[in-house]
């Protein structure tokens, strides 16, 4: 069986193609997905038995460029693919986020899901179409799977929303947002927008959802055409004790309720619902115990699960007392860290930020050097989550992708109110937000802490921006839900929804949601959305109320930056030889000094801890890059005396003559005495030669005349190629003849 395809439109004239039995046969399932010149292989391979004592799924979701696939080398000493970018995580994490809820809740055998960029066009961007190659390698296999899903990017380009927009179309796009849903249901949501309104998002998912639908329509027609999809694969994962569960049901629920209801503190609470399973599983008898202890563990995780939801419901309270609409208590301080350009802590509840704004220069940019994506990027926010965060001891090792993951969130909130397109504000920015404590929100919290840092360190951004987490709880059976504002961890673990909101006041500039039941209506999309604005603009006056303003001015101690920019034909002239000049120039004035070539200009960035110094830079920049002109005065210094004139250097880089006679008004017969190589002279320019471009200059020239001066007449020159005339009929120059006393004997 070779090469069975099917073939959607994307809508615009665009085709898309999922083919399978060609590539990676010995997988339990793959599929190659087709775009243009973008192609991304797909597999994925499952053991044929859970671990032992396993209640969780086992899942893997890898992404990987190959540099190949766009005809480039990787970077690095060993030249070939390595440990996944940043962006590959975050591809990884997307398509991750979309496939875990659809296994069955009881299944539980380790399954790898690989997706590889084989072939790549750099203006339709991989990671649209990763999780429709994810979904469908998984529709033809036999692993169960209650798919199937797909993810599509989505753009408003001049008011017009559009699916999977090219590169260039995304340049001109106030939303970039990728949704995964089912044929029936949103199931996650990650994109920046330009503070765009509440309905608008709901306007964008509603149309992204469907573009899913057909393209999850194609998935299913290209499995019925395979053997080996249908049916799927039998299992028997969990081993069940009912009778069990039914006793761990009636003889924990009411205490798991009044707990939850007792609105105890994170560790409290955990504490005591710990004391109730102890309690439990001593009624076990001791030779049983080892063996019932993993099924008592996974039902009382049931009667946690449903007591704590019915609690939420019926009472309309929460685990810590609050309404639906609550925020926990903030607290802010900013300038906490003497030495950081710019720091804040932001405290909301159990969940604490502590923000740090660093200033820097180009030099500082990171340089992107992915197999599609490359260029540099000025901001940079990185979040850490230490494990003392959650009162909990774990190994410190690399940067997890849950690390990685928020990060990006709170980049994607912030960056665009930070005023890169602004020429007085020349720096890189790094925010870094480590996580003191954590109960909910975390990311959030990195948003607002991100916001008093920058404000704190100077930078003036457009509009302040604020974060909250949204949660949701349904009961199918009646009907009944509820939307929680600024949840706790319990919450989100318990919720069926987890939905992320960061804006202005203005509107939305970043959003990531994870849905974990089927049929969230767009209404209540809006209802949530509606109740996040509030809860966002709450936070925000607590935000202005600590930090009405940007700070007016940076700290002493953060680097000063001055941007101007020059001819481009210059740059040569203050890099000089080697980087000679500019790096001579940099040792004397104590600065960091960067050009590069924008357009017609050279772009020159100049950088010092103080005024003095950068002023300092610029005189000698403007010197290299001034233009001569006549009437103009310079300070030169003599390179070279000759018996009838010094040749001047008043400009760096250029040199004039000055006659003998233009020394003084009374005549000389030399410069001995008067003048030496190496001393400093003022001149002023009096003459460039048309046809030489030579310079012609004089120090008499500033010189008050004497009383009675009487300039000296200069009888005309003769022409031709006589005694009298120019020495091979042509012009001089810079070089007159000065005093001939020996022809006029």
């Amino acid at each position: 069986m070779l090469g069975i395809n099917t073939t959607f439109d994307l809508g615009d004239g665009r085709q898309v193609t999922i083919e399978t039995g060609k590539l990676a046969k010995q997988a339990d399932g793959s599929a190659v997905v087709k775009m243009g010149n973008t192609m991304l292989l797909a597999t994925v391979c499952c053991k044929k038995d859970a671990a032992e004592n396993v209640d969780f799924m086992p899942l893997q979701v890898e992404y990987q460029e190959k540099y190949g696939a766009v005809g480039r080398f990787p970077g690095g000493f060993f030249k070939r693919e390595a440990r996944p970018s940043e962006y590959e995580i975050l591809i990884a994490r997307l398509v991750d986020r979309a496939l875990r809820p659809l296994f069955p809740s009881n299944f539980h055998a380790e399954t790898q899901v690989l997706v590889t960029l084989i072939s790549g066009d750099t203006n339709n961007l991989p990671d649209a179409l990763a999780c429709l190659a994810a979904s469908s390698a998984l529709a033809v296999s036999n692993i169960p799977f209650e798919g199937p899903i797909s993810e599509v990017r989505v753009g408003r380009v001049n008011g017009q929303m559009m699916i999977n927009p090219t590169v260039e179309q995304m340049e001109n796009s106030d939303i970039d947002m990728i949704v995964a849903a089912s044929m029936d249901n949103i199931m996650m949501v990650e994109g920046e927008m330009k503070e765009i309104s509440e309905q608008d998002m709901v306007d964008a998912l509603n149309f992204a959802h469907q573009a899913i639908k057909i393209q999850c329509q194609a998935q299913l027609d290209l499995a019925a055409k395979v053997e080996k999809a249908n049916p799927k694969r039998e299992y028997c994962h969990e081993h069940n004790d009912e009778e069990l569960r039914e006793r761990v049901n009636k003889e924990t629920y009411d205490k798991v309720y009044a707990i939850a209801k007792s609105f105890m503190g994170k560790h409290e609470r955990n504490d005591a619902f710990d004391a109730v399973y102890a309690e439990f599983l001593e009624t076990i008898p001791e030779e049983e115990r080892e063996e019932k202890e993993p099924m008592v563990q996974r039902y009382y995780h049931d009667v946690q699960y449903h007591a704590m939801r019915n609690m939420i419901l019926n009472d309309r309270v929460r685990l810590d007392g609050r309404k639906m609409d609550e925020i926990r208590p903030i607290w802010i301080e900013t300038d906490y860290l003497p030495s950081a350009h710019g720091s804040a802590i932001f405290t909301r509840g159990e969940t604490q930020s502590l923000a740090t704004c660093t200033l820097g220069t180009k030099l500082d940019e990171q340089v992107i050097d992915g197999a599609i994506i490359e260029g540099t990027n000025r901001f940079l926010l990185h979040y850490n989550f230490p494990p003392f965060s959650v009162g909990e001891v774990k190994a410190i090792r690399s940067t997890g992708r849950r690390e990685i993951g928020h990060g990006n969130l709170a980049n994607r909130a912030l960056k665009p109110m930070i005023p890169f397109d602004d020429p007085d504000f020349p720096y890189t920015v790094r925010i870094v937000s480590d996580i003191l404590e954590s109960n909910g929100s975390s990311s959030m919290a990195t948003v607002c802490a991100g916001t008093l840092a920058l404000l704190d360190c100077g930078v003036k951004m457009k509009k302040p921006v604020s974060g909250i987490a949204m949660g949701l709880i349904t009961d199918e059976e009646t009907g009944k839900y509820a939307i929680l504002s600024d949840i706790l961890g319990d919450e989100d673990h318990l919720g069926d929804m987890d939905f992320k909101v960061c804006g202005t006041e203005d509107g939305i500039t970043a959003c990531q949601m994870d849905i974990k039941i089927n049929g969230l209506s767009s209404e209540r999309m809006a209802e949530a959305l509606e109740q996040a604005k509030r809860g966002r603009l709450f936070i925000l006056n607590k935000i202005k109320e600590a930090m009405p303003a940007p700070r007016e001015d940076y700290k002493p101690f953060v680097p000063r930056i001055v941007q101007m920019k020059v001819p481009k034909e210059f740059i040569g002239a203050i890099i000089g030889p080697g980087g000679k000049i500019i790096q001579e120039m940099q040792r004397e004035t104590n600065t960091t000094i960067n050009i590069e070539e924008v357009g017609e200009f050279g772009v020159v960035d100049i950088a010092a801890a103080n005024v003095d110094d950068i002023n300092a830079a610029v005189a000698k920049i403007k010197a290299i890059t001034q233009v001569p002109e006549v009437g103009e005065t310079y300070k030169g210094v003599v390179k070279s005396i000759l018996p009838f004139g010094a040749f001047i250097e008043f400009l760096p880089g250029q040199d004039g003559m000055m006659h003998i006679s233009e020394m003084e008004y009374r005549r000389l017969e030399s410069f001995d005495g008067i003048l030496s190589v190496g001393d400093e002279i003022e001149v002023k320019l009096i003459a460039i030669d048309e046809k030489t471009g030579k310079y012609k200059l004089s120090h008499k020239a500033l010189l008050p005349k004497p009383e009675g001066y009487v300039e000296p007449e200069r009888k005309p020159r003769p022409s031709g190629n006589g005694n009298g005339g120019n020495h091979n009929g042509g012009p001089r120059g810079n070089h007159p003849r000065g005093p001939r006393k020996a022809e006029n004997k």
